[in-house]
């Protein structure tokens, strides 16, 4: 048998994400009927129910948004062999299984703090691009390369998706700035004169004596006046040590002689 979309030649084909403009056909406890011109029932199950007056706000009864005749805007949520499921809650247009290391995006920047920049990527939640990764040249503070609103090309460093967080890059897609040639000493040529190296001389300034060395020389030129006199008292000293001892002798020598 086949399935009631084969039987209609001109059903339009689903797929999750698709925006429809729907009309609701009819409400109930759990949900809302929508006709999307498709020959399988829409269905529109509260929990996807989003009050545009509120939000954020949890819709506990259909009647507090729809009724019927309402017109609604709807995107696919699944489609499924016997019904498709709709929501009134804008898929995300970057899914977290989507997201692989490499990948080039285009976002917006939402953020600034002192160690980043967030990039609104479409995601559940933004990226964050480092301080040091903005650029080549060196940031102190992200304001400095982009501001609240710029659109940016970045490329996913990596992805946590246990934490949720995803690391983004802006310097990976930038060329990287050329390095200044370093210039080589080239050996001079033979036969080229050497070039004359002035050296300066230091004329050597000798300090004027103090008076502790001033003092110091005059007690040294007198030790040396006075060397020949000291040397000649030391001769006599000697002299006179010789001749007692050799007077010392001869008086024992007597002595033994006359007890003899």
């Amino acid at each position: 048998m086949e399935s009631p979309v084969e039987q209609t030649t001109n059903t339009p084909a689903f797929k999750p994400k698709q925006k429809i403009d729907g009309k609701v056909l009819k409400t109930s406890i759990q949900g809302a009927l929508i006709d999307i011109s498709s020959p399988l029932p829409a269905f529109l199950h509260i929990s996807q129910v989003v009050n545009p007056a509120n939000p954020d706000a949890q819709v506990k009864t259909i009647d507090e948004v729809l009724k019927a005749g309402d017109p609604v805007i709807v995107w696919v949520k699944r489609v499924l062999k016997d019904h498709i499921e709709l929501t009134m809650k804008e898929p995300l247009g970057l899914e977290w299984r989507d997201i692989v290391p490499d990948m080039v995006l285009h976002g917006k920047v939402v953020r600034l703090e002192n160690f980043g920049a967030f990039v609104e990527l479409g995601a559940e939640r933004p990226g964050l691009v480092h301080v040091s990764e903005l650029s080549h040249n060196y940031v102190r503070v992200p304001s400095e390369v982009v501001k609240i609103g710029d659109e940016v090309d970045v490329k996913v460093l990596e992805v946590d998706k246990r934490k949720r967080q995803i690391k983004l890059s802006m310097k990976a897609l930038q060329e990287p700035p050329e390095e200044a040639p370093v210039e080589s000493k080239k050996p001079a040529r033979k036969g080229k004169a050497k070039k004359e190296v002035e050296v300066e001389v230091v004329e050597e300034v000798i300090p004027d004596p103090t008076f502790m060395e001033i003092a110091l020389r005059q007690a040294m030129d007198k030790a040396e006046m006075r060397l020949p006199e000291i040397k000649n008292r030391v001769r006599k000293a000697k002299n006179f040590a010789s001749d007692a001892d050799e007077l010392y002798e001869r008086t024992m020598k007597n002595k033994i002689n006359d007890k003899d």
